[in-house]
């Protein structure tokens, strides 16, 4: 009955999640990364430690650090990311450091391509941020949305 409970649990985090890849509303990433980090602490607690408290501790964590991560692009940042996106050629690094935060990034973006199941352009591409002294390396995908920004898919 336990476990039943806990995989109910994830299961509708999961579905709740499926909904993070929409265009946020500005002022909004740190809750839709709350959220993710929710999820995905959880799973990790869960796969770790095999037990509720676990479970309960790395949904706590994941909250706070998908909090801090989704919080930490703002718009200035989103709009640096677009313009990359969009002029930057394959494999070439775009670069930026925001003057308000401190915080800079590089994104490498790869050829884009269109989603046959969505009719979609879309760019995979590596960005790496440098938050408070932290140098974090990921891999995303972004494609175009109806008026033609760019908006990540994962």
């Amino acid at each position: 009955m336990k476990n039943a409970k806990i995989s109910a649990s994830i299961l509708i985090m999961l579905l709740l999640t499926s909904c993070t890849n929409m265009q946020v509303e500005d002022g909004k990433h740190g809750q839709v990364g709350s959220i993710t980090g929710a999820i995905g602490g959880a799973l990790v607690g869960q796969a770790i430690g095999r037990s509720t408290e676990a479970t309960l501790i790395g949904a706590a964590v994941g909250t706070m650090l998908g909090y801090m991560i989704g919080n930490e692009m703002d718009k200035y940042d989103r709009a640096r990311l677009n313009r990359a996106l969009e002029y930057t050629p394959s494999g070439e690094p775009a670069a930026w450091t925001n003057p308000d935060t401190g915080n800079s990034y590089e994104v490498i973006p790869k050829p884009a391509w269109k989603d046959p199941e969505e009719e979609k352009v879309c760019r995979e591409a590596e960005i790496i941020a440098t938050i408070d002294g932290r140098t974090e390396r990921t891999y995303t995908t972004a494609c175009r949305d109806a008026s033609g920004r760019w908006v990540l898919q994962n």
